[in-house]
């Protein structure tokens, strides 16, 4: 996949307009369009408090002195950027891509990290990468120059899928390279041990770190639509292929697959992380685009 398949011209006009926006507060190092932790000077007004010495003059509220003949201190929110990293799975698993599908998980999983990429740098966030199997790959740290999309592109597509997948341990490498709080967002089918991983990504919520999973499936995965024998390769661990009766095996898949994805939910809903199914055959820009919407109603 090269850079300029990442981006059409639909995909750029379904994005543009949209803003990601923090749910809790965020410490940045610029100004921008979230709420920080901390006391600033903006347009919204937190609260009054009491004058003491050594406030600066220009803060006290002359309106409220005229009327209470005391003196009181404006405060307002500070508003600062997004600390957002990227987490892109890059595992074996990631490679499968099935008839319906125009393109496999891994790049649909670049898709969607190249379009939240675009939107939180141009509102002026900070963007890093970090691309993992087994372990890490490749960390390219959050910058937030315009320039630094071509950085974060280029290291997307140069990815490749291969290796197992073991999140949970991941998971806990990354809390180690992270700084302050601030969002993670996990892209990957998340086909792993899920109690290890909601205890991974506990352990990031209790770091004040705001999480968001999407979790990618290509459409066989869904319904499982083979019929009679087939020959399934895996594509982690080394367990060459294995011929199997389709019909025979389906309903089995299907019960493991529900009370799959009912563990990370429940486990996702504990943690109050965001959890966003998506499958490969939708456009990546009108699922984040309805997505974005309804995380700001949420907020």
């Amino acid at each position: 996949m090269a850079d300029q398949d990442l981006f059409t011209a639909a995909q750029m006009t379904r994005l543009s307009g949209l803003r990601v926006l923090a749910r809790q507060a965020v410490e940045g190092s610029c100004t921008g369009i979230h709420k920080s932790p901390h006391k600033g000077v903006s347009v919204e007004f937190r609260e009054h408090r009491p004058y003491v010495r050594g406030d600066e003059v220009r803060k006290i509220d002359w309106k409220v002195y005229a009327k209470t003949d005391r003196f009181y201190i404006r405060e307002f929110e500070e508003e600062t950027n997004l600390r957002c990293t990227l987490l892109l799975d890059s595992s074996g698993s990631m490679a499968y891509r099935g008839r319906r599908a125009p393109v496999s998980k891994h790049e649909f999983a670049i898709q969607v990290c190249a379009s939240l990429a675009y939107l939180l740098l141009s509102q002026q966030d900070t963007v890093g990468l970090l691309t993992f199997d087994e372990t890490l790959r490749a960390h390219l740290p959050p910058r937030g120059r315009p320039s630094h999309l071509q950085a974060l592109l280029g290291q997307m597509v140069r990815s490749e899928p291969g290796g197992e997948t073991e999140l949970g341990a991941v998971l806990q490498q990354v809390a180690a390279r992270l700084g302050r709080p601030g969002l993670l967002v996990l892209v990957s089918d998340c086909f792993c041990d899920v109690p290890r991983l909601t205890q991974a990504l506990s352990r990031l919520r209790a770091a004040r770190h705001e999480v968001i999973v999407f979790q990618l499936f290509d459409p066989d995965e869904i319904d499982f639509p083979f019929q009679g024998r087939k020959q399934l390769k895996a594509l982690e661990r080394s367990l060459g292929t294995r011929l199997i009766d389709a019909q025979t095996l389906r309903q089995g898949y299907l019960e493991q697959l529900e009370v799959f994805r009912q563990t990370l939910t429940e486990g996702c809903r504990r943690n109050r992380i965001d959890l966003l199914s998506l499958t490969t055959d939708t456009p990546p820009a009108d699922a984040l685009a309805a997505y974005v919407t309804h995380r700001r109603r949420r907020r």
